[in-house]
């Protein structure tokens, strides 16, 4: 069989695995990148591509520090918080609930902070009268860009792997310096948008319809509850192990000297930063248990640590997957790199349609990603990796579900056309806002 003949045969095997892995959920699309991998090596007879070690234990040691912290009830402390913020603006919600929602992503480097934010988002914007579609729907995808903009999160560990085995210069710093900024222009174009659609609830029959049968009741703003003294010390504390990595990925010299270097003997290198984040996230986690007193037993039954095993497995089963079928395919490489090299938002493109159908950022980064950086610069790369935000483009994430399902005006809805629903607009515009801003970022890199 020739060269071309055999990449797409295996290819076909790749997509069929991911295919499956989606209709079967949770880890599944593990399990599934698993199988794929067999078959490549078990009947194709490749050599087994690099399974994404660093990028895996930088999920395991994160969950770890996030679910210590939410033992301790730290997520819900961060929540009050950003609960307090958006109330504050009730009238500018199509605006101030995403960049919230975004700055609470990148800092907690989960975008299930969202979920325990959407009750809030959705009261406040009743009460001001402010059409809840436009401040969920943004948020929803406002999560997305913050996941893409988190020193700690799953999508970032993968990507961060990747371009350090590129160019080990270009740091987890230079990362953010391209999609912060992204982030918050692809959110804040999309709020723009969002903030002039549809009508107001004033306005809106089908609002006033519900509200006349007695279908829905503006609700009453909830007081916060009490919490510990140890919640907000936990949320502090891995604060601080966040803002440390992003340091230490700025300044090397925070970082010891431990690894030799491969050019001179004798010389050391700092640490890297895929190590550098393992051992301070682990380091965060035993704080958080041993000053906050928190069971190491409740810290295992957090919701984060199931929700990361199933990134961390995904990641594993289809990265390696990817990587087995790329090494041993490298016509693959060469045809779509020649497109990219003509037409680099190919890749943007790609990133976007990839994760739209398996709905994992870390997998379409350990997919598509190393693919662009044979063919285009690193900051280029990049500048294109908050389209990630194709995740939200079908109607198959939880976050969206829950903003329907609260959204009782009936405002956020989804539709029986799959690519057309109340997050359509926002992730097409944000993606279109990210992109322009990366771009322009990344020539100064």
């Amino acid at each position: 069989m020739s060269e071309g003949w055999t990449a797409i045969v295996e290819g076909a095997v790749v997509v069929l695995a991911i295919v499956m892995g989606v209709r079967l959920g949770s880890i599944g699309l593990g399990l599934w990148g698993a199988a794929g991998t067999a078959v490549l090596i078990f009947v194709f007879k490749d050599t087994p591509g690099e399974p994404p070690i660093s990028a895996f234990f930088i999920i395991i040691a994160v969950i770890t520090a996030s679910s210590a912290m939410q033992a301790a009830g730290g997520i819900d402390w961060l929540v009050q918080v950003a609960g307090k913020i958006i109330q504050r603006n009730p009238q500018q919600i199509t605006y101030v609930a995403p960049i919230v929602t975004l700055l609470f992503t990148m800092g907690a480097g989960t975008g299930n902070i969202y979920l325990s934010l959407i009750p809030v988002i959705y009261a406040t914007s009743l009460e001001a009268g402010v059409r809840p579609e436009r401040p969920l729907s943004v948020s929803t995808i406002a999560s997305g860009f913050g996941l893409t903009a988190s020193p700690v999160a799953a999508a970032m560990a993968a990507m961060l792997a990747l371009v350090e085995a590129t160019d080990a210069s270009f740091t987890l710093s230079n990362i953010l310096m391209i999609t912060i900024p992204a982030g918050i222009v692809g959110t804040l174009t999309a709020s723009f948008v969002m903030s002039r659609r549809g009508k107001d609830l004033a306005e809106d029959e089908e609002y006033q319809r519900r509200l006349a049968a007695g279908e829905v009741a503006p609700p009453e703003r909830s007081e916060s509850g009490a919490l510990p003294p140890q919640a907000k010390r936990s949320a502090l504390i891995f604060l601080a192990g966040v803002a440390y990595i992003v340091l230490a990925g700025l300044f090397p010299e925070l970082r010891p000297n431990v690894i030799p270097s491969e050019e001179s003997l004798g010389v050391l290198e700092p640490l890297g930063m895929n190590e550098t984040i393992q051992l301070v996230m682990f380091i965060v986690a035993l704080v958080i248990v041993m000053w906050t007193k928190v069971s190491p037993g409740d810290v295992a039954k957090q919701p984060l640590i199931a929700s990361g095993l199933v990134a961390a497995i995904a990641l594993f089963g289809l990265a390696w997957m990817t990587a087995t079928y790329l090494d041993n395919n490298p016509v693959v490489i060469t045809s779509i790199g020649d497109i990219v090299t003509s037409h680099p938002l190919f890749l943007a493109v790609a990133l976007f349609l990839v994760c739209a159908m398996t709905t994992s950022q870390s997998a379409t980064t350990n997919a598509i990603v190393p693919i662009g950086l044979a063919a285009l610069s690193v900051p280029a790369v990049v500048a294109m990796w908050p389209s990630l935000v194709g995740c939200f483009l079908l109607p198959a994430n939880g976050t969206q579900l829950a903003a329907v399902e609260i959204d009782k005006t009936g405002s956020t809805r989804l539709t029986k056309n799959p690519l057309y629903h109340s997050f359509t607009i926002p992730v097409l515009t944000g993606w279109v806002g990210a992109l322009v801003a990366g771009a322009v970022v990344s020539t100064f890199l």
